[in-house]
């Protein structure tokens, strides 16, 4: 395997694994609204901090779970072109989409989020909700990690399309998921 089929094996097996692991935010978000409505219906309990971290589950779900869906070919395309093309062909709308869409995207909301995350970090931002989560600050931070993260499996499959290419990649990267 050449040097750039391992660091692109290297960032897939990190994309792969972190979505793995936020892929059970999915059961905590169902199992925490589960707690919600039964402690509010039955019991006639609320919790603030509950309610947040649904929404902050459902954020991390998103923002930490897009390159996982990347890597398993999960976003949307133009598929009635893209699965009837020959595999160099995927592989160069691959690498044009990266390179041209994907990467200039992430750095565009990277350099704009720049501003709302670090003014956040400076008040140290918590909830307006006496009762709520106090790390408001921690969750929009996640917009930069989601950045980066999305913009390291786009050189992976950058790396991927140059492989294909150039003839020289063993193997596909991962297409479906093993479940958790």
């Amino acid at each position: 395997m050449t040097n750039l089929g391992c660091l692109s094996r290297i960032i897939d097996t990190f994309s792969n694994t972190v979505g793995r692991y936020v892929s059970w935010l999915a059961l905590a978000m169902v199992l925490i609204q589960f707690v919600i409505v039964l402690g509010r219906y039955v019991f006639g309990a609320g919790s603030i901090a509950l309610q947040e971290s649904i929404i902050y589950s459902h954020a991390l779900l998103f923002l930490l779970g897009s390159a996982y869906t990347l890597l398993h070919g999960g976003h949307v395309r133009i598929d009635i072109f893209y699965a009837r093309a020959s595999g160099k062909l995927q592989a160069l709308i691959d690498l044009l989409g990266c390179v041209f869409l994907l990467i200039p995207v992430c750095i565009a909301i990277f350099a704009l989020s720049w501003a709302y995350v670090s003014g956040s970090w400076q008040i140290l931002e918590g909830s307006s909700e006496n009762t709520g989560l106090p790390y408001i600050y921690g969750l929009k931070t996640m917009i930069l990690v989601f950045c980066g993260m999305m913009i390291l499996q786009g050189i992976s499959k950058i790396l991927h399309s140059i492989l294909r290419l150039t003839g020289n990649e063993v193997a596909d990267p991962p297409t479906t998921s093993k479940g958790l």
